[in-house]
């Protein structure tokens, strides 16, 4: 892919959820949140999948730091479960909850990582959810003084911080409709939880800010497109427009609400918008989070009921959650924010990626092409829309003015009920290798550049084999070590690679050391791209890689 305008310190990101990936629901003082008592209900969750496991980042966090750190990345956006910190939602701290947030933290800044948490990503103590939950304006206030908790262990070494994860989700999916947890059914009787989510943003801004600290918050976009040109259609994508985007980003970009009208809903939501509240709610933001996965296209309902109806988006693939994929719709939003808000502040991609349907080879590869080309269409769609950065890199381009300033790429980890495709013996996925807990061993994917294979060969003592069509493409320069014996060079690419062994289609076979400089014949030189060195997808579909020990 061609980036145009990428930023001298552009920085790759990582984005994850703590009750998708830690586990230890029950170790170290942990009260059990919304998401324990949800997933335990029989039929709420696919196979019966639960947490309590999960990625065990809890415990394999270091590695986990590693296998980060090996990926290049140099911003990892996690979140922290406030029933680790506070069992029951208020009241006395869990010091051993503290101390792993401490140890990950600590952990990250070593490997040269910045950390930028975010503070609820829907996993609400239990005994808050008895009281009301989010339906409770208490809960606001008990969310600020966990706020303060965190950020005063924490703060010295944590710049950037984010309040809320999707809020609109948390609602709609929560409490509207049941299909996340807590499981309400509650329908648009919901909406005073947007109110209590936001009322907390706001007072939890005001503890982090009072520290000195970075603000942002991380809200679902998705630009809404009108099914046809009827003016009934119209209609219907404004009141959506207005439910899923607006609701939430208006209150805090521009101090007020949107119209809700079409929902039966005034201004105060039910009475639940108090005074003094917006002004809280609308303070300054340092960045302004987005996370995008799909754009939405809506039709006047064919019932009565809501004032919308989902239409299908024709003619795009989709991933495994059925979702389609339309990259320009990442462009479409961005330029279209800078113009309903002028005044928005830097942003951050804090969310974008697929669900994909693992697949592993039989000789143990899985080929991760469509994920490789998912995050590359929509890099170029953020670069085509003025400006691209990636997970805290700042960029001052574009006909808007606008500032992107990162995209995670969520998860790092294949977090619970997400991978359905992955076999059992792989039990972790970070979009470059699958781990095998039993044996140990590592296998690496089609389309890793082999710049990043070499500290992995070197830890693993393994050479690398190529196999499959290769494409037979003629480069300038044969392959050879650097000129201090410190790794092979590919047309001039350092790889820091030591041991290399490259097996051809043709049956030829080259090992590399320190000590040799070996050249491969004009008939079997091979392409940058075959090798995984440029990420054409046209090239990547052309081989397979896997680890072999070394010497074989």
């Amino acid at each position: 892919m061609a980036l145009n305008h990428l930023p001298a310190d552009f920085v790759w990101g990582a984005s994850t959820a703590a009750y998708q990936i830690e586990g230890a629901t029950k170790e170290d003082g942990r009260g059990p949140s919304v998401w324990d008592t949800f997933t335990a209900r029989p039929g709420t969750v696919r196979d019966g999948h639960t947490g309590d496991v999960a990625c065990d980042h809890y415990h394999r966090y270091e590695e986990d730091l590693s296998l980060m750190a090996e990926a290049g990345l140099t911003g990892y956006r996690f979140s922290i479960a406030w029933p680790r910190i506070q069992p029951t939602g208020t009241g006395e701290v869990n010091s051993p909850g503290l101390d792993f947030y401490d140890r990950l933290v600590d952990g990250l800044l070593a490997h040269g990582i910045e950390p930028v948490p975010t503070l609820f990503h829907w996993d609400l103590p239990q005994a808050l959810e008895d009281d009301g939950g989010w339906l409770n304006r208490d809960t606001a206030y008990r969310f600020a003084e966990y706020t303060a908790i965190v950020a005063d262990r924490l703060g010295d070494r944590v710049q950037k911080w984010i309040t809320l994860n999707e809020p609109f989700i948390h609602m709609a999916w929560g409490y509207g409709l049941g299909i996340h947890a807590p499981g309400r059914t509650l329908f648009l009787d919901c909406l005073p939880v947007a109110h209590h989510q936001l009322l907390g943003h706001g007072l939890a801004l005001g503890e982090l800010r009072a520290r000195g600290l970075q603000v942002l918050v991380a809200n679902n976009c998705t630009p809404v497109w009108p099914a046809s040109h009827s003016l009934a259609d119209r209609a219907a994508a404004r009141a959506y427009d207005h439910l899923h985007n607006r609701l939430f980003n208006d209150p805090i970009l521009s101090g007020t609400y949107p119209d809700l009208s079409d929902f039966g809903a005034d201004a105060t939501l039910g009475g639940s918008v108090r005074g003094g509240d917006l002004e809280l709610i609308s303070a300054p933001l340092d960045a302004f989070g987005i996370n995008y996965y799909k754009p939405t296209r809506i039709q006047a309902p064919a019932s009565e009921g809501l004032p919308f109806e989902e239409a299908p988006i024709e003619g795009c693939r989709r991933t495994a959650f059925g979702w389609p994929v339309v990259p320009d719709g990442l462009r479409e939003l961005l330029v279209g924010l800078k113009e309903r808000y002028p005044a928005l502040p830097p942003v951050y991609i804090t969310e974008n990626g697929c669900s994909v349907e693992d697949v592993v080879d039989a000789d143990g590869t899985v080929r991760d092409l469509d994920r490789i080309d998912y995050l590359d269409t929509h890099l170029q769609a953020v670069d085509a829309a003025g400006t691209a950065e990636v997970a805290e890199a700042v960029k001052d381009a574009g006909r808007d003015g606008q500032r992107v300033k990162s995209v995670g790429a969520g998860h790092s980890f294949s977090p619970v009920a997400v991978a359905p495709g992955v076999q059992l013996r792989l039990d972790r996925l970070d979009g470059l290798r699958a781990v095998d807990r039993a044996s140990g061993l590592v296998t690496v994917e089609a389309g890793m550049p082999l710049w990043k294979l070499g500290p992995l060969l070197a830890e693993h003592g393994l050479a690398l084999e190529i196999t499959g069509d290769i494409d037979r493409q003629t480069v300038s320069g044969a392959i050879s070590t650097g000129t201090h014996g410190s790794g092979l060079r590919f047309g001039g690419i350092a790889t820091q690679v030591r041991g290399l062994r490259l097996v051809l289609a043709d049956g030829s076979v080259v090992d590399c050391s320190a000590d040799e400089r070996p050249q491969l014949s004009r008939a079997a030189r091979v392409g940058l791209g075959a090798l995984g060195l440029i990420t054409e997808a046209t090239l990547h579909t052309r081989f397979g890689c896997r680890p072999v020990r070394a010497g074989r």
